[in-house]
């Protein structure tokens, strides 16, 4: 069974930093995107940042220059370094993979951590 693992998150005064790693255990046929989301209660998730295994990134206008995220060779491991952060960044942080399997016919799946806790306080 293939599933992912979240790490990192805590309690951290503003301007502080968080890493952030998510391993994924099992196998798979290959890799289509890394990324970290974050959800504020009652609040739809949003993006943080993403990646492909070639390196092509996406992320939102709030976190560049501050967050860089990045992926193992392995393309097990994504982490999110989290830079200068703010009081208005706690939330519940929660890492994405899509990933392609082979089971008699090719498809894709979307997997999920649990969720990490990033608290910043005022």
């Amino acid at each position: 069974q293939v599933r992912l693992v979240e790490s990192g998150g805590g309690f951290v005064q503003p301007g502080g930093s968080l890493r952030l790693s998510c391993v994924r255990s099992g196998s798979v046929y290959s890799v289509k995107r890394m990324g970290w989301y974050r959800q504020v209660q009652n609040k739809e998730r949003e993006l943080v940042a993403s990646i492909t295994p070639r390196g092509d990134t996406d992320s939102a206008e709030f976190v560049k220059g501050r967050f860089t995220i990045s992926m193992d060779n392995a393309k097990t491991t994504v982490t999110l370094q989290l830079n200068h952060l703010k009081p208005e960044e706690t939330d519940v942080y929660y890492c994405r993979q899509e990933i392609q399997y082979y089971k008699g016919s090719y498809g894709y799946v979307e997997l999920w951590g649990q969720g990490t806790t990033v608290a910043v306080p005022q």
